[in-house]
């Protein structure tokens, strides 16, 4: 009877063994974090009928769309850091949320600029003179990321 017993606990051990139920479980790597939107940038309007957005993630991936071009591009630490600046400067957080023109007209550019949680439309003849130096940067940003549109969809900015 002890042999019986001995041989089926031998045979139990080994077969829990064999189908990986006393193995050490792996833990699963963090996946990593999903970026966070830096930068909503829309440009419209204008004689031409603009309709120009840049995107831009904390982890430098951005994305370009015009009318007739989207594109994504990646921004380099140093590209990041600009924008992160030029926005604390401005006092970006603190302006209000809609500067608009007393007179209005068909061809102004309207602009939509969404920086940490924060909204501010503007437009042609109302742009706070502290906006102006973030409505550049982001231009040059947008309209680098559109030109040459044969170039291959993913390329590093340089200033």
């Amino acid at each position: 009877m002890r042999m019986a017993t001995g041989l089926l606990a031998i045979l139990v051990i080994t077969a829990t063994a064999l189908t990986g139920c006393l193995s050490t479980k792996t833990i699963p790597e963090p996946s990593p974090a999903n970026p966070i939107l830096l930068v909503d940038y829309q440009r419209s309007g204008g004689i031409a009928g603009v309709d120009d957005r840049l995107v831009v993630f904390d982890n430098g991936a951005t994305l370009v769309r015009s009318r007739s071009i989207s594109r994504e591009i990646t921004l380099n630490e140093s590209d990041l850091h600009s924008l992160r600046t030029i926005f604390d400067e401005s006092g970006f957080v603190d302006l209000q949320g809609n500067f608009t023109s007393a007179r209005g007209g068909a061809d102004l550019m309207r602009y939509r600029i969404s920086y940490h949680n924060k909204t501010v439309i503007t437009e042609d003849t109302a742009i706070p003179s502290t906006l102006e130096p973030v409505i550049r940067e982001l231009n040059r940003y947008l309209d680098k990321g559109l030109e040459n549109p044969i170039d291959l969809p993913r390329y590093r900015l340089t200033p």
